[in-house]
């Protein structure tokens, strides 16, 4: 292969970054979704031919392991029959590496001079895919069947047609068929920009360049990488962390890091078995979650690309919870994975310490589908942020998707434009944050009324029953909750359920967990205290009662804030 000097591999490492965020711009500019168009619950990527990432602006960090999986998958089924022009689709999680059944892939080969240089694909959640629920995401999902249709890696378009076939089969099994198909067209369009503008890059600088170029950027983060983790200590890190399944169970993820020299490997052989349950997550997915915990680690400017993956040795159990046998369910994947990440990245501490976090109030996704009064279908589904926990030195972030899930949560205006429902309430959660000499982030609370005359709740989420945990003397960032306000009666629901049936003037009040703190909260420093206490973060009972102020200090504060004199700030007890 050709070589490519340094400066113009960088110019082509940045174009190709620049490329890449065309991609994923037009993919949500063209989204047909609010999941798409307006949570951004998509990502587009440079692949070269054998399914390397070489070109990324991550979105959504796993699916950095998974479109090498789709690639794979398809050239391992068709092989030779690959065309220019050709848009193949997959949402399988075990064929094809998919993060799970509600997420539908779309790949298109970059041919150039009668070479196969490439790809340009995507990701994308789709609003519905069948299966029981609305939404397709089946949070009592005991099998994978249960989650809508499979599709293993199958071409949508061929030499740039589409085939009706494929389409039909697509459209007939959705309760949003017009959603699905304008997403996926969206992608394929998208898919197709992307390769035109490779194309461009190699009439400028050479085919030649280009390939010596993809194997530069991923030999860049390589060399990056190693040379950080050789300047750990040698030795083994351990973390864990849980994730409830039900009332009572929960499900370990446990890794093991193994440092040595300049590589790291990974055993999460003692992680539960999978369960029956829609939490498990496959070993793309694990894999992900170790890129995104190490690029967090070393430098979040690293190119997260296939020099990642060359640094890294995961180790799994066959039939465990990262690793299951089809067919369990793997619907809930992102709670999972932000748990696994939580365990990964508390091992990593023991090699950098100064890069330890609390945990996090998790993630989850709710749906309320059904049917307007005009008996039209629709599905409403939003990825919903929780709060970050604190670290050694700051607070953490509230109301934000935290870790690996990075959506965005949907505009109030866009939501009841298009859905018949009516938000009612939208805010940060009181005291929810963690206590800590550093606290942890507040969760939200949502509340929705059901405008329609019948529909369906879904939510797959965490953090009720077990929530994020504070470090150092840190406490707990308060629990998240399910509230159903059905026929004049308000019932509490667990953190995964389906099949909830609603009607129109039912209330959804669902309350996000709350990030963990860091230290103890006795040594909170006061000005951040008073200030906690006037921006209503923190209650005043809660002042005196968890971080040990005075109430004549309490009552100092909000009388000197209402009459616009300096706050009292010296003292633990209102000295």
């Amino acid at each position: 292969m050709a070589k490519v000097d340094g400066v113009t591999a960088r110019v082509l490492q940045a174009r190709l970054s620049g490329i890449v965020r065309r991609m994923q711009d037009a993919i949500f500019r063209t989204g047909y979704s609010t999941i798409v168009r307006e949570s951004q619950d998509a990502s587009a990527m440079i692949l070269d031919a054998s399914g390397q990432v070489v070109g990324e602006h991550v979105i959504l960090p796993l699916h950095v392991s998974a479109l090498p999986e789709v690639v794979a998958a398809i050239r391992g089924r068709y092989g030779e029959a690959i065309a220019p022009g050709d848009g193949f689709i997959t949402n399988h999680p075990y064929e094809a590496g998919v993060t799970h059944a509600m997420d539908m892939a779309v790949a298109v080969p970059i041919w150039v001079e009668g070479e196969l240089l490439g790809w340009c694909a995507n990701i994308a959640h789709k609003s519905d895919l069948g299966g029981v629920v609305p939404g397709s995401a089946n949070g009592n999902a005991r099998e994978a069947f249960q989650e809508g249709v499979l599709y293993p890696p199958v071409r949508l378009w061929h030499q740039g047609r589409l085939v009706r076939e494929v389409a039909d089969i697509l459209r007939a099994n959705s309760r949003t068929p017009d959603l699905v198909m304008g997403d996926l067209q969206g992608q394929y369009g998208t898919a197709l920009l992307g390769v035109e503008a490779v194309r461009a890059l190699c009439a400028r600088y050479g085919v030649e360049a280009v390939k010596a170029a993809f194997e530069w950027v991923q030999a860049y983060s390589e060399a990056r990488l190693r040379a950080a983790i050789a300047s750990w200590p040698d030795g083994i890190g351990e973390g864990e962390s849980w994730l409830e399944m039900g009332e009572e169970a929960a499900v370990r993820f446990h890794v093991r890091v193994a440092k040595g020299g300049r590589g790291l490997r990974f055993d999460f052989s003692g992680c539960s078995d999978q369960v029956a349950s829609p939490i498990n997550i496959n070993p793309a997915v694990a894999r992900g979650c170790i890129y995104y915990a190490l690029v967090a680690t070393v430098d979040p400017t690293l190119p997260n690309n296939g020099g990642v993956a060359r640094v890294v040795e995961p180790v799994f159990r066959p039939g465990s919870v990262v690793a299951p046998r089809f067919p369990a369910p793997t619907n809930t994947y992102m709670s999972a994975a932000c748990a696994l990440t939580e365990a990964i990245l508390a091992a990593l501490g023991a090699f950098v310490p100064g890069q330890r976090l609390a945990a996090t109030g998790g993630v989850g996704g709710l749906t309320i589908g059904g049917r307007r009064r005009d008996g039209t279908p629709f599905v409403c589904y939003e990825t919903i942020g929780s709060a970050y926990g604190a670290h050694p030195g700051g607070d953490g972030c509230s109301g934000v998707s935290v870790l690996l899930s990075n959506t965005l949560t949907a505009p109030i205006e866009i939501l009841e434009s298009e859905f018949p429902l009516r938000l009612r309430r939208f805010a940060l959660r009181p005291d929810s944050g963690g206590p800590g000499q550093w606290r942890g982030g507040l969760g939200m609370v949502r509340e929705y009324e059901i405008l329609a005359p019948e529909a369906q709740l879904t939510l797959r989420g965490g953090k009720h029953q077990l929530p994020a945990e504070g470090i150092d003397g840190g406490r707990s960032g308060g629990p998240g909750a399910l509230w159903v306000t059905h026929g004049g009666q308000t019932r509490s629901h667990p953190c995964r359920i389906s099949g909830v049936q609603l009607e129109s003037g039912d209330l959804v009040r669902l309350e996000k967990a709350g990030g963990g703190g860091v230290g103890s909260p006795a040594a909170r420093d006061r000005k951040a205290l008073a200030l906690d206490i006037l921006d209503g973060y923190v209650s005043e009972a809660a002042a005196v009662e968890v971080y040990g102020a005075s109430r004549q200090w309490v009552a100092q504060v909000r009388a000197a804030w209402e009459a616009g004199e300096p706050l009292p700030l010296e003292g633990t007890d209102g000295g």
